[in-house]
């Protein structure tokens, strides 16, 4: 026997959502936090594990373009 889904376990299965704001707010600092990459000197690079190049693409990366997770 199928049990149908009530809408409190619907909402408790589906993925929390963000406010705008906190949207806006995420993806504001992804901004801020790619924008200082390109202050990095060559060792603090070198402790990330990042070469010039790749802090440069990374701070030209698109605001909207962040990992999955941080979109949920």
């Amino acid at each position: 026997m199928q049990t149908l889904a009530t809408p409190a376990r619907a909402a408790a299965l589906r993925p929390a959502r963000r406010s705008v704001l906190s949207r806006l707010l995420a993806a504001e600092a992804a901004w801020r936090t790619r924008q200082s990459l390109k202050t990095l000197d060559r060792a603090a690079l070198r402790d990330l594990g990042l070469s010039r190049s790749q802090a440069a693409a990374e701070a030209a990366r698109p605001i909207w373009d962040v990992p999955a997770a941080w979109r949920c």
